[in-house]
């Protein structure tokens, strides 16, 4: 079996979304990916809520 490659969680913040948070997501991603940095976009379990998540590819 072939080794997997992981993220690390680093971090995760939770907060009530706002309009543009996809475009700081995809900022981020593009600014830190040479760093090893990942950064995901979740809705959460409850309504209106957004949950972000910082990785170490």
């Amino acid at each position: 079996m072939g080794e997997q490659n992981q993220l690390e969680v680093l971090g995760v913040f939770r907060t009530e979304g706002f309009e543009d948070l996809y475009k700081l997501v995809d900022f981020l991603n593009r600014t830190l990916k040479d760093r090893g940095l990942v950064f995901g976009l979740a809705r959460g379990e409850h309504s209106g809520e957004y949950v972000l998540t910082v990785y170490r590819a």
